[in-house]
């Protein structure tokens, strides 16, 4: 059984989400329920599920919002298209995408106003993704992998952004990819700085450890991620939403255990797997810290009244 912990500094809430989530959670306060949002706010189920119990409604297509509802858009951004669906239903929208997230939707819409294709590193079917994709649709396509790089065609010169919740190491590959066949390709490594303090961390820590739990949902590409970079340091990781997915199993044989926390991962969720491993034996704890993280993010200007 462990008898040490490793806690990766900094892990879990990242400034954006913070901001994502004080947007509803005042919205909620100051209105009436139901609430609609796109799309869910953060990709965290105990988050999203507290918000369900306040009254909040989350929906993947602004036609199931009744006509003059409020709306909030969520971290990970929405395209025009959404935007202007939105306004024709009379929708009353605040808009909480990442400041970081929008930074990717601007270097799009600017680089294809340049006489650029923009080629977009990312993941498939992810909210984000949809996003910035939606900027420019016709001058805009996704790249998921190194084998793609070498078979995207384009038109125009290239530029590249970037979906911000990747693995560091994945991207450079990708981006190495685009370079080689593209070699006067503009690069926006948009990765943003929380998710490189948080690969950092758990990189660091999976040095050292025999098991590297991640809390994090499914759904959560930077939770994913941080468990794909433990796994690629060289030790064995599993991600859980939390206490309750634990297996006491993946214990046996272990000595050291590293913990981290994906970026929308609340400290709740968290502190209750610390106090198991104490009542489990371990009786040293390590904080492992890479960085201090002072970013803050200001609400939307409607909020702050």
């Amino acid at each position: 059984m462990p008898h040490t912990l490793l806690l990766a500094e900094p892990r879990g809430f990242c400034a954006g989400v913070v901001r994502a989530i004080d947007v509803l959670d005042s919205v909620l306060d100051r209105e009436p329920p139901p609430v609609y949002a796109f799309h869910e706010i953060v990709h965290n189920r105990h988050v999203v599920d507290g918000f369900r119990a306040r009254g909040a409604i989350f929906v993947d297509d602004v036609a199931e919002v009744p006509e003059g509802s409020r709306i909030v858009f969520s971290a990970h951004g929405v395209s025009p298209a959404v935007v202007d669906e939105a306004k024709r239903r009379r929708l009353r929208i605040i808009d909480a995408t990442c400041p970081l997230v929008t930074r990717v939707h601007l270097e799009t819409r600017k680089a294809v106003t340049d006489g650029y294709d923009v080629l977009l590193v990312g993941h498939r079917g992810h909210d984000e993704t949809a996003g910035t994709l939606g900027q420019e649709p016709g001058h805009t396509r996704i790249v998921e992998d190194v084998d793609e790089a070498g078979s995207v065609e384009v038109a125009r010169p290239v530029f590249v952004v970037t979906q911000t919740t990747l693995s560091m190491e994945d991207t450079a590959g990708v981006i190495d990819g685009i370079r080689a066949r593209f070699p006067d390709a503009e690069v926006r490594n948009d990765i943003c700085y929380a998710t490189t303090n948080r690969q950092h961390a758990v990189r660091t820590i999976a040095e050292r450890a025999d098991l590297v739990l991640v809390v994090g949902s499914a759904n959560s590409s930077n939770s994913v991620r941080l468990g794909e970079v433990a796994e690629a340091a060289g030790t064995s990781a599993r991600r859980v939403d939390g206490l309750d997915e634990i297996d006491p199993a993946w214990y046996e044989g272990v000595d050291v255990v590293g913990l981290t926390a994906g970026a929308s991962v609340p400290d709740e969720l968290v502190e209750p797997i610390i106090e198991d491993l104490k009542a489990r034996g371990v009786t040293h704890i390590e904080p492992v810290v890479v960085a201090e993280e002072t970013v803050e993010f200001r609400l939307p200007e409607e909020l702050e009244l």
